[in-house]
């Protein structure tokens, strides 16, 4: 069943959903804004079951009864929950569903900018960055992955990502406006700010690289360059989604209206970032 949704909006975009008598929606807890009085609201610690239907039944089902289904239950959904932590994730998901008739909720992201549906059908995964999640249906499964590598490791940002696998339709967010784009017109690969990537398919290749060696222009570019020390790769065919505001600069844009953060010309190596 196609999940039936509308993008409304413009600089802080919402979703609305309308939901099918018995279908099913989840989000992150906090993205929620308004619902139909015939939608139920549930908030559970799993996540969506590969059958779609969302959390403990499914998961109950697959593992067989009595206490040795219900002990490899409770295991799943606290190895889901420690992903999440890990991940700096919202530890519940919240569940929608309508009931005797057609059903409307409402979900946003938390900071201005665009919002964008993305089908699954099943042969290719989402990857995106922390946060970017708003609103899957359950048919949709949610989880974590890791990617960029020993760099994106010390690097600290684009490690960790989210991964959507599945059938159905989900929602995501991010901030600023939004720009698609494929490696593969562009010679194959493309480098970007690391706060840049909100999304891109399977068959991506994601990493994270140092900007330049450690000599006098790489040094010049992490300095006075703004960036840091490293920049997202992006290698091979298919869909990526960027943005134009990353969460650094807007929250830099903040504490210098706020009269804080003198970071200067030196860009992002050596500010301040105020407790």
């Amino acid at each position: 069943m196609t999940l039936q949704q509308e993008i409304v909006g413009n600089a802080m975009q919402m979703a609305v959903v309308n939901l099918q008598p018995g279908q099913t929606v989840y989000c992150e807890a906090g993205k929620f804004l308004f619902k139909t009085a015939n939608v139920t609201m549930e908030t559970r610690l799993s996540g969506p079951s590969a059958n779609g239907s969302g959390g403990q039944q499914g998961q109950g089902g697959a593992g067989g009864g009595g206490m040795g289904g219900l002990l490899r239950q409770a295991m799943g959904t606290a190895m889901q929950v420690g992903q999440r932590a890990l991940a700096g994730e919202s530890l519940a998901f919240q569940y929608f569903t309508s009931q005797g008739g057609q059903g409307t909720v409402g979900f946003a992201g938390v900071l201005p900018g665009e919002m964008r549906a993305l089908e699954l059908d099943g042969t290719r995964a989402w990857f995106a960055e922390k946060d970017a999640f708003v609103a899957a249906e359950s048919t949709v499964e949610f989880g974590i992955a890791f990617a960029g590598g020993r760099t994106g490791m010390s690097g600290g940002e684009g490690f960790i990502l989210e991964k959507f696998t599945g059938y159905g339709t989900v929602i995501i967010a991010g901030a600023g406006n939004f720009i698609d784009l494929n490696p593969a017109d562009f010679g194959g690969r493309i480098e970007v700010d690391t706060g840049c990537v909100v999304a891109f398919e399977e068959g991506i290749q994601y990493g994270v690289q140092r900007i330049g060696g450690l000599n006098r222009q790489g040094l010049m570019n992490a300095v006075f360059g703004g960036e840091g020390l490293s920049l997202a790769t992006l290698e091979g065919n298919g869909r990526v989604i960027l943005q134009s505001l990353t969460i650094e600069s807007l929250a830099n844009a903040l504490k210098k209206a706020q009269g804080g953060d003198k970071q200067g010309p030196t860009g992002g190596l050596f500010s301040t970032h105020a407790g």
